[in-house]
């Protein structure tokens, strides 16, 4: 960037927050489309972010769970049938044995238990 100026957070959200994350160098962009990598100090700022957050949550009777990082296409297929307007927001993995899966890319963890359990 040729001006050190950030873009106006009312008018932009994300790019402002791009460009914050950025100049502060927590995160730069990754060789791959759509991807940003976080560098040493945000990953530090990221896991001090996470102890806390996962003080309050256990204080208030939450518990941990872990998701498969990959869910079946099938899946996907029937929530077109259950959700008008569905676009998924993930990377598929087109080799892998069996039927094909995608990486979950920022949809909601309570929507693979959902279907999980449902489908």
């Amino acid at each position: 960037m040729k001006n050190n100026k950030l873009p106006s957070r009312s008018k932009n959200f994300s790019e402002w927050y791009n460009q914050l994350v950025i100049k502060a160098e927590l995160a730069d962009y990754a060789p791959r489309r759509g991807c940003m990598d976080v560098i040493a100090y945000g990953w530090t700022l990221w896991e001090n972010i996470q102890r806390g957050l996962d003080r309050r949550f256990k204080e208030t009777g939450q518990e941990d769970a872990v998701f498969h990082l990959f869910i079946p296409m099938s899946f996907l297929t029937k929530e077109k049938e259950h959700v008008e307007g569905f676009s998924p927001e993930l990377a598929a993995v087109t080799i892998g044995g069996g039927e094909g899966n995608c990486i979950n890319c920022g949809k909601p963890a309570k929507l693979k238990v959902y279907f999980a359990r449902t489908h």
